[in-house]
């Protein structure tokens, strides 16, 4: 029988639009920080002759190490990108006209991201236990491969070690080298031996493990060796040495070329990198060992102050009478003042006991640094294998964590193409970098719990991916620099000024009438608040929903009466138009007279606290209203006047 699967037009075209910007931009991210390894590691690679191959097996194997750190980055970006675009082109705005939420219009992302992360875990699992001791043995290889040899014209080359040479010229064509000095230290500064020649020519052993210099026309200059016996020379004033001419001498160095590849089982092997090459199940049985071995350190650490520290003096006794020699002490000790017989004995006496439990606290001291030396290393090295355990699930998390930070802020900002994307997704990848370089640090040294290091930046960037997500399902627009401007006007009293100007055509020239009734509504309006909500108690703050419906009349009596007012034609109208205040809302984390409202008033003083930060923008409504009331009478005035000029000009 077979089974049809039915994937629905929205989320074949969801797919098709996320899976391309995906795969490029792992491509891209990938690449970033193969070429961020490539600089690390560059000087160990560069001059040493190493082959293609050795080349391109370090970076494959770099390249799957890395796939963990590119894998977050580019779901980040491409989530970033694919409803950036939805956005910016006004798709999403159609989907969501449709009546489909948001998070719908993510349910097949969010299927393909979730297997995204378990192919992630299994990957960390299953593939880079065999991935990274390879990786790591062939880095160490290159890292002590001897660089190819190159000897420079006119400067002294040192990298073969134990001589100094200086080349003045050289044929690059025929490899013969002229005017050449060698500097043979290889028994010691004292002991060196100058070689100086006319040409020379440069070969290797047939094995590569050892450099032949074939010399023409040249002297040797060798001091005499020390007397073995005494390690004196003759004369410290005169030192003696051999002069030999040739026309032809051979002298070998050595000087290992080959390229000797270390095993991956070495790197695995070691207790102190073997976590690099362990899955899950390895690295729990690691884990169980090191703590058995850490629990028998302490208990044995233990049992040796308890007997070498704190009960010192009965080591001097047999077995079976240290316990009646301690009760025989209690007992004549027992009501003596120790300070008192202290005090009685001499000067020599005090500094002797002083002295010897000086130098017996030092000692024991010192015994106890060194044997904890072992275990702080067995710590350190159990904080690895931990850390490794726990980054095998915190990769696979950070990819559902950015997804839900990219996609919706994708929908949010609405900006699609690599320019924006890309610097939001940088600046987000960074702060997660570095908080996980925090946690790995601290989890490292012990300073935190390995579960707090480890989960550290996942912990911080969790509730950002859930205010995002929550945010983009309803529209939020924090993303909109006006949003933030008047928010910072609000808070720090910042003004909006009206600007009504004269307009050369007007339709509906508004009539006295109609204004009149308007502004006498509104200074009712506003007498009627300023007697109930004048003074403002705690309860009234937090239960009275009256308060905001009132305000909000108000305000909109206002904008009605002054968008009838910015037809007139008389500009003296339009400059007390342009006084009216722009009024806003009273701080309240909760509308009032809800659940949430009554439960921060009784959660005291922090509802007070609330109620204190409210003051000042209670006081701004009160000033407003209050000169709203007086525009208002001005208003009335003035249109009683021009209702006065109307009526002499009719009759």
């Amino acid at each position: 029988m077979r089974v049809k699967i039915h994937i629905k037009k929205l989320y074949q075209y969801v797919l098709e639009t996320f899976l391309p910007l995906f795969l490029m931009t792992f491509a891209i991210c990938l690449f970033l920080v193969l070429m961020q390894f490539l600089w690390k590691y560059v000087e160990d690679m560069v001059g040493k002759g190493l082959g293609v191959g050795v080349l391109a097996e370090m970076f494959g194997y770099a390249a799957l190490s890395l796939v963990p750190m590119a894998l977050p980055l580019a779901i980040l970006l491409a989530s970033l990108m694919a409803f950036g675009n939805l956005g910016e082109d006004l798709e999403l705005l159609a989907i969501k006209a449709a009546g489909i939420p948001l998070l719908r219009t993510m349910k097949p992302l969010i299927i393909f991201i979730a297997f995204v992360s378990i192919g992630a875990f299994f990957f960390q699992n299953n593939a880079m236990p065999k991935i990274q001791p390879k990786m790591f043995s062939l880095l160490l290889s290159i890292r002590q491969k001897s660089p190819e040899l190159d000897i420079p014209e006119g400067v002294f080359y040192k990298e073969i070690d134990g001589y100094n040479l200086y080349v003045e010229k050289k044929n690059r064509k025929t490899g013969v080298l002229y005017d050449v000095f060698i500097y043979d230290i290889a028994n010691g500064f004292n002991n060196m031996a100058v070689i100086v020649c006319d040409s020379a020519q440069m070969g290797m052993s047939e094995d590569k493990k050892w450099l032949v210099f074939t010399m023409h026309n040249g002297q040797q200059f060798q001091n005499f060796q020390q007397d073995l016996a005494t390690g004196n020379r003759p004369s410290s004033d005169f030192v003696p040495y051999a002069r030999e001419s040739f026309d032809e001498k051979v002298m070998t160095m050595h000087f290992d070329a080959n390229f000797n590849r270390m095993s991956a089982e070495d790197i695995g092997g070691r207790t102190s990198s073997g976590y690099v090459a362990k899955d899950l199940t390895e690295l729990r049985v690691s884990i169980d060992s090191m703590k058995h071995v850490v629990d028998s350190l302490n208990l044995s650490d233990r049992e040796r102050m308890k007997i070498h520290a704190y009960q010192n003096f009965r080591n001097t006794y047999q077995v079976e009478q240290r316990d009646s020699l301690i009760q025989l002490a209690k007992a004549q000790i027992n009501g003596l003042d120790l300070d008192s017989l202290f005090n009685a004995g001499g000067l020599n006496t005090k500094t002797s006991v002083v002295n010897s439990a000086y130098s017996r606290a030092e000692n024991n001291s010192n015994d106890f640094m060194f044997r904890s030396l072992g275990k702080i290393a067995t710590k350190k090295t159990l904080n690895r294998y931990w850390i490794e355990w726990h980054r095998k699930f915190t990769v696979s998390f950070a990819c559902l964590i950015f997804f839900f930070i990219g996609a919706p802020l994708g929908s949010i900002v609405r900006k699609g193409g690599l320019g924006m994307p890309i610097v939001i997704s940088v600046i987000l990848f960074i702060i997660y970098y570095i908080l996980d370089n925090v946690g790995f640090k601290m989890a490292r040294d012990g300073v935190w719990a390995h579960w707090i290091g480890c989960w550290f930046s996942s912990a911080i960037l969790l509730p950002l991916g859930i205010f995002l997500t929550y945010k983009a399902m309803n529209d939020s627009s924090i993303m909109n620099a006006d949003t933030y401007i008047r928010f910072f006007k609000k808070l720090f009293f910042i003004r909006e000024k009206r600007n009504y100007p004269r307009k050369e055509v007007i339709i509906n020239e508004p009539s006295c009438e109609e204004i009149g009734s308007l502004s006498s509504e509104l200074t009712d309006l506003v007498n009627s608040y300023l007697n109930q909500y004048g003074k403002m108690g705690y309860r009234t703050y937090w239960l009275d929903d009256n308060y905001d419906q009132l305000l909000s009349k108000i305000k909109n009596t206002m904008e009605t009466m002054l968008n009838i007012l910015s037809n007139s034609k008389d500009r003296f109208v339009l400059g007390v138009a342009e006084q009216y205040p722009v009024l806003i809302k009273n701080v309240r984390p909760f509308e009032a007279g809800s659940k949430m409202a009554e439960m921060a008033m009784y959660a005291y003083p922090l509802g007070g606290i609330v109620k204190l930060v409210s003051i000042p923008f209670a006081g701004r409504i009160k000033k407003d209203l209050q000169l709203v009331e007086r525009l208002n009478a001005s208003l009335q005035d003035m249109i009683e006047k021009l209702r006065e000029g109307k009526a002499n000009v009719a009759s």
